[in-house]
């Protein structure tokens, strides 16, 4: 046994290199594949909409707006449609105009109660919303048309994600459902741009509307509270192609659910790093932000653009 001790020491001794070596390159795989597998990054490319087209740097809903989220590279301009007395849409977040995002020749207003002539009355560029600092005003800017929106599609081959303003609780507030998913429809058409633009709606009855009247356009089913999966939410809503939730809705579980019947997740509204971090892990397909070329940035240095 003395004489073979130093062979059989070495023998051993390279078993335990060999050993280590493998178990190191076991280790390191692991940890390569599990931030990809958990996380649903991929090197897949996170979509980014400019929600209300920049709110965080133009007045929101604005032509200066959504010609800033084109020129720092938005895939999206996201946006909400209201509808005037006389029956043209236009584009505003709140059914009833009033300060700090405009300011008119009264206290407020409701849209539908006014002509698209009164209602560009209203300037909404003159003050800055002080939820955002950063906000550079834009005087004399007035609500835009949504065919005005339409028109700026040659910029770019960003698409449009487009909101229903539509109110269960006030029916004061827009035309019924259906004739309110005719008309965007209608207008979508006349442009020729069904391929680029995306409906989304709280009321899901524009959205089994527009199912019926333009099946090849895609639907996006907005939710804000409440314990329904991503693909039952899909189901409500007209078999809608994408869902988009309120972010902190948004799991990993919720997502690989999603994704397996091939449904789209796309959270709102998203403005902060950490924020973005977290959907990014959860294998979101893109992301609505108040700030989209901070977000851009954020995702160029992740390598996901």
């Amino acid at each position: 046994m003395v004489i073979h001790d130093s062979r059989v020491l070495v023998t051993r001794s390279k078993q335990r290199c060999y050993t280590m070596v493998n178990m190191r390159h076991s280790i390191l795989l692991v940890l390569l594949l599990i931030p990809m597998s958990g996380s649903g990054q991929e090197h897949k490319q996170i979509q980014v909409h400019g929600h209300r087209g920049a709110r965080a740097k133009r007045p929101e809903n604005t032509i200066p707006a959504f010609e800033y989220a084109i020129s720092i590279g938005v895939d999206v301009l996201e946006m909400d449609l209201a509808v005037t007395k006389d029956n043209v849409l236009v584009v505003s977040h709140d059914p009833i105009l009033h300060p700090p995002v405009c300011k008119g020749p009264v206290a407020s207003a409701v849209i539908h109660t006014l002509t698209v002539k009164q209602v560009k009355e209203w300037d909404c560029g003159s003050i800055q919303n002080p939820r955002f600092p950063e906000q550079q005003t834009v005087p004399g800017t007035r609500i835009p048309t949504f065919d005005e929106v339409l028109d700026l599609a040659p910029k770019g081959t960003f698409e449009f994600n487009v909101e229903t303003k539509s109110f269960p609780d006030h029916p004061e507030y827009s035309p019924a459902p259906a004739e309110f998913s005719r008309m965007l429809i209608d207008s979508v058409r006349r442009h020729k741009l069904e391929k680029r633009v995306m409906i989304q709606s709280f009321d899901f009855r524009t959205l089994v509307a527009a199912r019926k009247i333009a099946p090849e356009i895609r639907l996006s089913a907005l939710y804000e509270s409440g314990p329904k999966d991503f693909v039952t939410l899909s189901h409500e809503a007209a078999n809608a192609e994408i869902v988009s939730p309120e972010q902190h809705l948004v799991t990993l579980e919720k997502v690989v659910a999603a994704h397996a019947k091939g449904i789209q997740v796309v959270p709102w509204t998203s403005d902060t790093p950490a924020d973005w971090e977290r959907l990014i892990r959860t294998g979101v397909d893109a992301i609505i932000s108040d700030d989209p070329a901070a977000l851009i940035a954020y995702l160029k240095k992740q390598g996901l653009r």
